[in-house]
């Protein structure tokens, strides 16, 4: 069903000015915005409104309008039932229980249904994974339609993905970056000093010449102190909004990170 709600933009048979306001109400997605002629509009067709004046007016393909927005600004709604999806995101249709397609747009924070904020409760993130997985798991939909074992394998994936990236403090605030349009290359010494990687070179020469565990395990206790001041570090830069000084920290981070995964490999070979 197509209502549109002409602002002085009326026009003739063959013209359409500039820009108009369409109100579209779909079964699956309401929307409210303002086109310019910069849209890209398909097909034409005549209104007609009360009075009998007749004007010109465009018709474009909704669906594609409503991928440029959030789904916070679009009501999805239950593509086997039709109903209204209470809530984003809906996993699950409220009315007919039927599985729903992963919406765009969604970040990680909202899947685990957490904070978005780099000192998150990981143990509601954990918790929160269990549940979505006992739920969507694809082994729940076996002798359900194939779009639900589609849909189920998919929200599987995007969970597991979500988990994995928040669970950690580097790889949580590396997407935090993300989020804002900014990412730190593989390769470079991003906000990293010469006394600052001349440490790292210090501490990778001692952990290849350590020569028991108790030596490789008291480098890695000092690199988990490391990492721990670094997450109070990022966390207050974060919350002053100072995206730089975290985009430098968190290189610092992936370089400490790194260490801690070569101690355990180092402690590996002692067993």
């Amino acid at each position: 069903m197509l209502s549109v709600n002409l602002l002085r933009t009326v026009c003739s048979s063959r013209t359409l000015l500039h820009s108009f306001t369409v109100n579209l109400t779909l079964s699956a997605r309401c929307i409210s915005t303002t086109l310019t002629k910069k849209e890209t509009l398909h097909s034409n067709m005549n209104f007609k409104l009360p009075g009998n004046e007749e004007y010109f007016i465009c018709s474009f393909h909704p669906v594609d309008l409503a991928r440029r927005y959030s789904t916070a600004q679009v009501k999805l709604s239950c593509w086997n039932c039709k109903k209204p999806l209470v809530k984003t995101p809906s996993f699950f249709c409220k009315s007919c229980q039927v599985v729903q397609p992963p919406e765009e747009g969604i970040s990680f924070f909202e899947i685990m249904d957490c904070e978005q904020t780099f000192t998150l409760d990981t143990h509601k993130l954990q918790t929160k994974y269990v549940q979505l997985q006992r739920f969507l798991h694809p082994d729940n939909f076996v002798q359900k339609s194939l779009k639900e074992q589609e849909y189920s394998e998919i929200h599987s994936a995007l969970v597991n993905k979500a988990y994995k990236t928040l669970l950690k403090p580097l790889s949580r605030g590396l997407y935090m970056l993300e989020l804002k349009g900014m990412t730190i290359e593989e390769g470079t010494d991003y906000g990293a000093d010469s006394e600052f990687l001349m440490e790292l070179m210090e501490i990778n020469e001692s952990l290849d010449e350590a020569k028991t565990p108790e030596e490789a395990d008291k480098i890695g206790r000092d690199t988990k102190r490391k990492l721990a001041d670094l997450t109070k570090e990022i966390d207050t830069v974060l919350l002053r909004g100072d995206l730089q000084a975290a985009k430098a920290l968190l290189a610092k981070m992936k370089y400490y990170a790194n260490i801690e995964e070569k101690v355990k490999e180092k402690l590996s070979e002692f067993l």
